[in-house]
């Protein structure tokens, strides 16, 4: 009779480890294969967040099939206690593993709220986004000078700490602009000593966290130009008439100066590299609008009679060759431009009324498109 118990028992004792071993496996499936989300969404992970209130958060927007399986999941994994706080976004079909890796590998939220800061060289501006994860893309909410009164939406966002935060950097702006402008930016700290050197500053957009040094991030910034200067000046063509890495800064801050227009920018700087090989005067306005300025903040009018005949370092209707140094901060593709400009016989541009430039070989062909810009000029003027 024992031994008929006994191969009861063992019989039992084999079949509830089948049954366990089929139910670990199937969890297993449930934790590794595809996951029922529909539309990818954003999951809020709160400060002081539990694994089980996320779990229940997770389950509820239809991330889970299963919010006790995603506990168990992240405790064999052993990373229950390792969430991370912010905003992530969680993609449709992704499984509870990948969820799990997202929710605890740290970094910058990858949704939520953004706050970006653009500094421009007209203006500058603090624009407050939400992501929409079903786009993929982010929406304004709303928009400020920082020099103004911080709007509610903003105040709301300002110490979330899944909100993100990003400089925008333009081409073309000065190092006084730039200094001025994080000046005006109330999530970053630090007093900034002194304006960085003009054009060493690189345009670009940075993410920066709540109480992040302004004197680091300048640093961060001037770190990517001298690496984007290395490598320009590594690639140059020969026989430019430029002779250090410094002149390629100044070419290509005047040619940053000189056009908006990203497929003018090789065009703009063959005419100057022309000039230079022929001993010509570069005769480039931006140039006599720095030497006014010094580069803080923007002339506003145009250029008086006695500016253009003043005699100034960066009077370059003056002077021979290039200015002292740079007139702002330029982007990469004004670098580029300046070492490897295209081959033309182009000496002369000046604007065609359509936001572009005409370009002329002689002086004849220039002063027939001057003329045209003038008339249309004076024909906008009498509309």
């Amino acid at each position: 009779m024992w031994r008929h118990v006994a191969s009861n028992g063992l019989t039992l004792l084999i079949v509830a480890l089948a049954v366990v071993g089929g139910a670990i496996a199937w969890g297993v499936r449930q934790f590794d294969t595809a996951g029922p989300l529909e539309t990818a969404i954003c999951v809020k992970v709160a400060p002081g967040s539990s694994m089980r209130r996320v779990s229940e958060d997770l389950e509820a927007q239809g991330a889970v099939s299963s919010g006790a399986i995603y506990r168990i999941g992240a405790n064999y994994k052993e990373k229950s206690a390792d969430l991370k706080a912010g905003s992530f976004l969680v993609p449709e079909g992704a499984s509870m593993a990948e969820i799990l890796d997202i929710i605890t590998r740290g970094g910058q939220s990858t949704c939520g709220t953004e706050v970006v800061y653009r500094i421009g060289v007209n203006a500058r501006e603090v624009q407050v986004r939400d992501f929409d994860p079903a786009t993929g893309s982010y929406g304004e909410v709303t928009a400020f000078d920082p020099a103004d009164e911080p709007p509610t939406e903003y105040r709301d966002v300002r110490d979330a700490t899944d909100t993100r935060y990003r400089i925008a950097l333009a081409e073309g702006v000065t190092s006084w602009q730039v200094v001025d402008a994080l000046k005006a930016a109330d999530f970053l700290t630090g007093e900034v000593e002194a304006v960085p050197p003009e054009g060493m500053l690189a345009p670009d957009s940075y993410e920066v966290r709540p109480g992040d040094e302004r004197g680091e991030l300048l640093n961060k910034m001037k770190a990517l130009q001298e690496a984007r200067l290395e490598a320009v000046w590594r690639n140059r063509a020969a026989d430019l008439p430029i002779e250090t890495p410094e002149d390629v800064l100044t070419l290509a801050s005047i040619i940053e100066k000189e056009t908006g227009i990203p497929d003018e920018r090789g065009t703009v700087a063959s005419v100057f590299v022309n000039r230079l090989n022929a001993g010509m005067r570069l005769q480039t306005d931006p140039t006599v609008i720095y030497g006014v300025t010094n580069g803080e903040g923007v002339l506003g009018r145009g250029l008086r009679r006695s500016e253009l005949d003043r005699p100034t370092p960066y009077n370059t209707y003056v002077i021979n060759g290039l200015p002292p140094g740079p007139i702002a901060n330029p982007g990469l593709a004004s670098l580029e431009a300046a070492v490897n400009p295209p081959e033309t016989d182009l000496l002369y541009f000046v604007a065609d009324g359509s936001g572009g430039h005409a370009f002329a070989r002689t002086l004849d062909e220039h002063n027939a498109n001057v003329a045209r810009w003038r008339a249309l000029e004076a024909q906008r003027a009498g509309q």
